[in-house]
């Protein structure tokens, strides 16, 4: 193309909401100006009329439309005083009608008119025109033409075009699909190996990719390709993560978008994008379509159906359903989709044949942990003493996302106190902000108060320190954090299956910083809320979702699908019971907390006044105090024992493949 002919065509400007606005604002006074006939014309009362009729001061009489009346003064009587100022306005027009009188009924005024002229021998024309100026047509239009024009504007910018950049052809094309189309030209990056831990669920996506590199290792054993497959798990465990992952090692197209791109304000729009986008993905076959959080439109139909919004969102799904597995359906589309709600779900999206495979994504374990922030560490300068076991082992519960935001919290608080490399402690101290919160350093906190706070997490870490099945500490803080006052932190074990002794040495240490008070000061503080809500969660679970309480016996109330929200599956005398028990329950353990840190009392006091002294201790510290944990000692002699079996195992490998 020639310059010539590129500065021809210059790029129009964006048109703003308020030019429109103010365009139609100064058209509407320009109408209401033009339609108004002359400015200067007056309009009078009924009284007003009677007084200069029967001075004889009107030439001549004009009614419009049957119901307003032009009035003319008569030259001789314009230099009276009450006409003189109207005549004098810079907006009169010599020979127009200086005054208007709306009269109402035509017949009646017509009669007055003529009664009046009679008796009192009056000499004006009386006159009657029927006109409707231009302005007067257009004014009544004009609304119906402003309703036109918004909708044209707001259509053309939810098409995301407009005639100055091309896209007048596409004001229409509100039904149409938001999937982003990810291809060779638009190759994704992300394959596999970024995808650290998850290996059931990578094997599964693996063998999607495989059927379409490799169709006829599947069909010919009359195998079929799967229609879609599901990923579900809590958020931040990497199920759009590992949708990437399949986007970068599938060599065929690849459309992603969300849930929520198919609900639209207007009706049919969210039913038009499904089959629009299973239309181009039907032309690119074979093709993957993606849909994260498909909760949007997936929810189970027939609830909440009062609200219109529901039943166009219902229609979207329907639309989903068929394209997915109806009648005619039989192209090489693969759909995954991606929800943390599963069980919120239309069952007729979750059946074998629209969705074959539902893979859990779970959070990851600690050997899954380590993988995941092996590959995370990879572009941060990492300082000797960094220990990724620990790291793992300090991480119970926490995502991918959530081992991501902690890498790169470690390399921003190396930076800002001036680092190198970011060191082992920069990880624990982004530990602490990620779980705890900012730490408070100018939070006012009086001496007994910080006396209090430290015996309390002095009687947490003591029982955590002496119980069997409590977590063994790792630290205890003192300096303020979040919305705490101080904090313990522990080295949970990851169990598959918890036993009754074990959630109620849980509970026994979790109750020991309000025994400490007790202990120590005869009095109690409101500082354990958190460690009651703790408490009466794990109760309550004990007595009425996994039947571990006697007295309730082997039963639960737990609902898996989540119906009985609003009701409760038992009866007032069963409700008094689960109360009684779970009151008991706590209480127990918090006299069994007392008896232990009464046993302990001089322990107690030194570690409190060791944490008053540093505000923050180690497991170190314990030690020296408490001495070692003689279950630490009995696991270290179990691994000791695995460790030299495995090397008696290999040396007898080795000799025998020697041989």
């Amino acid at each position: 193309m020639s310059d010539s002919k590129k500065n021809s065509n210059p790029k129009m400007p964006k048109f703003k909401a308020y030019w429109i606005y103010g365009a139609v604002f100064l058209v509407i006074i320009a109408f209401q100006f033009l339609s108004s006939g002359d400015l200067a014309t007056k309009s009078i009362s009924k009284n007003e009329f009677n007084e200069i009729l029967k001075e004889n001061d009107i030439s001549k009489i004009v009614v419009l439309n049957n119901n307003l009346a032009q009035i003319f003064i008569k030259p001789e009587a314009q230099k009276k005083e009450r006409y003189k100022k109207l005549i004098s306005s810079a907006f009169y027009t010599k020979g127009a009608s200086l005054y208007e009188y709306n009269f109402g009924d035509l017949q009646n005024f017509e009669n007055n008119i003529e009664r009046v002229r009679q008796s009192s021998d009056l000499d004006f024309d009386l006159k009657n025109e029927n006109k409707t100026s231009i302005f007067d047509t257009i004014l009544g239009f004009l609304p119906f033409i402003i309703l036109i024009a918004v909708w044209l504007f707001f259509m053309k910018r939810m098409s995301g075009g407009g005639a100055g950049s091309g896209g007048g052809g596409q004001i229409f094309s509100i039904g149409k699909s938001k999937a982003k189309l990810f291809d060779k030209d638009t190759k994704v990056k992300t394959t596999f190996e970024n995808v650290a831990g998850l290996e059931g669920a990578k094997e599964e996506v693996q063998e999607i990719v495989d059927f379409l590199k490799n169709p006829e290792k599947y069909t010919s054993l009359g195998g079929k390709i799967p229609k879609g497959a599901l990923l579900v798990g809590p958020p931040g465990t990497g199920k759009t993560l590992l949708a990437k992952a399949v986007a970068g090692e599938a060599d065929v197209p690849f459309f992603s978008l969300s849930g929520s791109d198919f609900v639209e304000m207007f009706v049919g729009v969210g039913a038009s994008r499904v089959r629009d986008l299973f239309k181009q993905a039907a032309q690119k076959s074979p093709s993957i379509i993606f849909i994260d959080e498909i909760d949007a439109i997936g929810r189970a139909r027939g609830k909440n159906s009062m609200t219109g919004g529901n039943d166009e969102r219902e229609n979207t799904l329907n639309q989903l359903l068929t394209e997915m597995d109806g009648f005619g359906t039989d192209v090489n589309v693969i759909v995954l989709a991606a929800t943390n709600r599963a069980d919120v779900l239309d069952n007729a999206l979750m059946r074998a044949g629209r969705f074959d495979r539902q893979i859990y994504v779970d959070l990851p374990n600690i050997n899954e942990r380590k993988e995941i922030f092996e590959v995370h560490i990879k572009p941060l300068k990492l300082a000797d003493d960094v220990k990724i076991d620990f790291l793992a082992q300090q991480t119970p519960g926490f995502s991918g996302a959530d081992i991501a935001n902690m890498c790169n919290e470690s390399a921003l608080i190396a930076a800002r106190n001036g680092k190198k490399a970011i060191y082992h402690q920069d990880f624990l101290d982004a530990v602490d902000r990620i779980v705890g919160g900012l730490e408070k350093k100018n939070k006012v906190i009086t001496p007994r108060e910080k006396k209090v706070i430290a015996f309390h997490e002095a009687g947490h870490a003591t029982i955590s320190w002496i119980l069997e099945h409590a977590a063994p500490l790792v630290k205890v803080t003192i300096v303020p954090r979040g919305q705490s006052l101080g904090a313990a932190w522990y080295l949970p074990a990851e169990r598959m299956i918890v036993q009754t002794e074990q959630m109620l040495d849980e509970m026994c240490a979790t109750m020991g910083g309000r025994a400490a008070e007790k202990v120590i000061f005869n009095k109690i503080s409101t500082g354990a809320l958190s460690d009651l809500e703790k408490v009466t969660k794990q109760a309550r679970a004990m007595v009425t979702v996994y039947g571990l309480n006697k007295e309730v016996g082997n039963v639960t109330y737990y609902d898996s699908s989540g119906n009985d929200a609003f009701v409760k599956p038992y009866s007032e005398d069963t409700a008094k019971k689960i109360d009684k028990e779970i009151s008991k329950m706590i209480e127990a353990q918090y006299a069994r907390a007392i008896q232990i840190l009464d046993e302990n009392r001089d322990k107690l006091a030194i570690l409190a006044e060791l944490l008053l002294e540093k505000e923050v201790i180690f497991k170190d510290d314990l030690e020296k105090i408490f001495g070692k944990r003689p279950f630490d000692e009995i696991e270290e002699k179990i691994i000791e024992e695995k460790v030299i079996e495995e090397k008696k195992e290999t040396s007898t490998v080795t000799k025998s493949t020697e041989e």
